[in-house]
């Protein structure tokens, strides 16, 4: 989609994303975190400002690079090293086995193609007593709103570039063989219910 994927439809999310409220659910999100960190589906870096001190370095990575300008000033704000990949998070990473204290995904797993295979890589390169821990949005527990979503969701895919209304997270990650530790399912404020159910979270080998 070009100018529209990279340009266009990350200013609308970022402004959309770019709230009090929400950075109250990052910084919940990412405070376990410490030590060597990944983040698949960096996006417009809206998570930097919202990790704990105790993350030492932060590698990050995304299949596009958005709103470049922004990005730069937010990494250069950053209170640790950021490493930045331009990468398809289906793939395998370039990372060896047990290479990572945390892993992060926030309102990624949605969009990614092969989520199956992002989260295979994620297990592989988390360390055996390392975190994975994640804030998404997914399939709601209403099964209304839930059949709402299906029906939407190829128009959903269209105009947010990929994005899916109706993923199962915590389905998805046990399936790859990660241990969900704690889950909590609520409602993003302010956003039609289609698109608020959240899934925040922690997941362990």
């Amino acid at each position: 989609m070009g100018l529209y994927s990279t340009c266009i439809f990350p200013f609308f999310l970022d402004l959309m994303l770019d709230n009090e409220a929400i950075r109250r659910e990052r910084r919940e999100t990412l405070a376990p975190l410490y030590g060597r960190v990944l983040e698949i589906g960096f996006g417009t870096g809206l998570n930097l400002p919202c990790y704990p001190r105790q993350v030492a370095e932060l590698t990050v990575i995304d299949s596009e690079r958005m709103l470049a300008g922004r990005v730069r000033k937010r990494i250069a704000a950053a209170s640790m090293p950021v490493h930045q990949i331009k990468l398809d998070a289906s793939g395998r990473l370039p990372f060896d086995d047990d290479s990572f204290d945390g892993v992060v995904t926030t309102f990624t797993l949605c969009s990614i193609e092969n989520v199956s295979a992002a989260l295979a890589e994620i297990r592989r390169v988390l360390k055996t007593e390392g975190r994975y821990v994640f804030l998404e949005h997914g399939r709601s527990r209403d099964l209304q709103v839930a059949k709402h979503q299906d029906s939407f969701n190829p128009i959903q895919k269209i105009i947010a570039c990929g994005c899916n209304l109706n993923r199962p997270i915590d389905r998805l990650i046990e399936n790859a063989e990660l241990e969900i530790t704690n889950l909590e399912r609520y409602l993003m404020p302010g956003l039609p219910r289609v698109i608020s159910e959240a899934y925040r979270g922690i997941a362990h080998k």
